[in-house]
């Protein structure tokens, strides 16, 4: 092959060819006029209407299918009312959904909508409670 070139040493030698006699060559006019493709069908009003609908349904959701933190599950009242305070502190731009289910206390937190998203919070506050597990759930949707 006339016009090569070997870069590299040993074993990891490359050879690099010039390949340029190979490729195809195409005869072009100096000044061709550009085909330009004019749109035939204008629908911009009617897709405009589409999407005010659609918005305005997704406006109207309030729940996902998503996770949150489970904290605490259990009867001890002033146990959960200090681990919801020390994840406040810790975490205050988290939600935080404590309910009580006779005996129960149960301590959630978050709302997200993937599982990476729930780690970065749990690694946060997994040394206050190193038992908390993510679990799906139903989620609310903040409107910004």
């Amino acid at each position: 092959m006339g016009s090569e070139a070997r870069v590299g040493t040993g074993k990891s030698e490359k050879v690099l060819d010039d390949l340029s006699q190979y490729r195809p060559r195409y005869e072009t006019a100096e000044n061709a006029p550009l085909a330009r493709v004019e749109p035939t069908l204008h629908n911009n009003e009617q897709v405009a209407v589409l999407m005010d609908t659609v918005a305005s349904v997704n406006k109207n959701i309030k729940y996902a299918q998503g996770y949150r933190i489970l904290a605490y599950n259990g009867s001890q009242r002033q146990t959960v009312m200090d681990l919801r305070k020390a994840i406040i502190t810790r975490v205050p731009d988290v939600q935080d959904y404590l309910t009580y289910q006779q005996p129960n206390f149960r301590l959630m937190v978050g709302d997200f909508f993937n599982r990476v998203e729930a780690q970065q919070v749990l690694n946060k506050i997994s040394d206050l409670i190193p038992n908390a597990q993510i679990v799906p759930d139903k989620i609310n949707i903040r409107k910004n």
